[in-house]
């Protein structure tokens, strides 16, 4: 499997398992502290798969998305102090959702 592949197959299964905590619900979200460090973490690990797809292939990867998500990542890990609990929530519960829907068409 080459690197391109591989890091598409990761991104799916790192927006899967936000998925899966997406689905306990905000109120576990704003209840368990480790549920908001676990969407940082896979911010995290989002936006760092991003950045490797983007600089493999920027004509493939040129989507504002991809951009987006590896943005999020600096931010998330240069700015932690300064994470907003509600901005944090949608891009899990709403941008992931829609990377992970786009991220068929490249697969």
């Amino acid at each position: 499997m080459d690197r391109t592949r591989r890091w598409l197959t990761d991104l799916a299964a790192n927006l899967d398992q936000s998925a899966e905590l997406v689905d306990r619900g905000r109120e576990a979200f704003d209840a368990d502290p480790a549920v908001r460090l676990a969407f940082e973490a896979l911010g995290n690990r989002v936006g760092d798969l991003c950045n490797r797809l983007i600089a493999a292939d920027p004509s493939r990867f040129s989507d504002p998305i991809w951009r987006q998500a590896a943005r999020n990542r600096d931010f998330l890990v240069h700015h932690y102090d300064r994470v907003d609990e509600q901005a944090l929530w949608v891009t899990v519960s709403v941008s992931f959702p829609e990377l992970r829907e786009r991220l068929e068409t490249y697969r």
